[in-house]
């Protein structure tokens, strides 16, 4: 059997400070059975070939059997086939790999084979063996805390999961409780933070995501800016036909905006509103708050300004801050 170097590099090699030792330790390993090998005739010589090319193919299991079988047929070959087989079972990309088999045919070699000259080479395999045993040990110990960590994760995304949705079902009650009792007194528009809050009674009782002008930052002053206004205004009118799904139509401009207009010699512009989607991409929905798309507007989804058309009538104060 050709030994695999990848199995040094797996075990912890503590205790073996020197590159000569660690090469003699390998060295050994090759040289030995193929030196013993040839006392033992010539069928056997061919049985440890088979059993060393089903190891080389992987076929671990395989590879086992048949150093049984040779140990049977030739109990003078023990102890080549206990330490072949204590490599098997500790080898890394055996899936099987079981480290108290491997330890278990190394101490049986060196219990019953006390002159074996694979002695030392078991001796230093049960070292390397128990190493890697306590290093997986810790290892399993570590994953099983990162596991129980998760599920402790888990558990908390669930319990957030629930109490999100009880403040939505309480968030519903209030709006539906404040708006039977009367309608929505102001709208708050805050541009920076790109969200409009329905307010009554001094409380906020609702809040949106949206979208503004191309433009946003700083107040509108020109027909074609691409900005949305900063100021007081109401709502004056609505239009159920709109090409943005439904709009509420904004006061602007105010006295403020004319008169910095006509300073700047420029026409205000105006149009502007708070309305939906354009017919035909309802589907974008939350996303479209991703970008500011509007003219000058303030854009939330299809369902959103309907549900704020209900409950806000014309004259309704709205306020647009940077």
């Amino acid at each position: 059997m050709r030994p695999d170097f990848r199995l040094v590099a797996h075990c912890s090699c503590q205790g073996v400070r020197e590159m000569g030792k660690l090469r003699l330790f390998w060295v050994t390993i090759i040289v030995l059975p193929v030196l013993l090998g040839g006392c033992s005739g010539f069928q056997t010589k061919a049985d440890f070939e088979e059993a060393d090319a089903l190891f080389s193919q992987g076929n671990y299991a395989a590879s086992l059997d048949k150093y049984g079988e040779i140990r049977a047929k030739d109990p003078a070959t023990g102890d080549r086939v206990l330490f072949e087989m204590g490599i098997i079972h500790a080898h890394p990309r055996n899936e099987r790999k079981d480290y108290q088999k491997a330890l278990d045919c190394f101490q049986e070699l060196l219990r019953d084979y006390p002159g074996s000259g694979y002695r030392q080479d078991s001796e230093m395999m049960i070292f390397y063996i128990t190493s890697v045993a306590v290093k997986d040990r810790a290892i399993a110990a570590g994953q099983q805390q990162v596991e129980t960590l998760r599920q402790e994760v888990a558990g908390r995304d669930n319990e957030i999961a629930t109490l999100q949705k009880k403040i939505k079902e309480l968030e519903q009650r209030l709006f539906v409780v404040a708006t039977q009792k009367g309608s929505i007194d102001r709208i708050l528009i805050e541009k920076k933070e790109r969200r409009l809050m329905l307010i009554a009674r001094g409380e906020v009782i609702r809040t949106y995501r949206i979208a503004l002008g191309g433009d946003p930052v700083g107040p509108k002053e020109r027909q074609g800016d691409n900005k949305t206004p900063e100021g007081t205004y109401v709502i004056d009118s609505r239009n159920k036909d709109s090409r943005y799904h439904l709009s509420l139509h904004i006061s602007y401009p105010n006295e403020r905006d004319k008169k910095r207009a006509r300073e700047l010699g420029v026409s205000p512009g105006g149009n502007i509103m708070i309305h939906g989607l354009k017919n035909g991409f309802s589907r974008v929905g939350d996303a479209h708050a991703e970008v500011d798309w509007t003219k000058g507007c303030i854009a939330v989804t299809d369902e959103e300004i309907e549900e704020i058309a209900r409950v806000v009538p014309n004259g309704t104060v709205v306020e647009i801050r940077p």
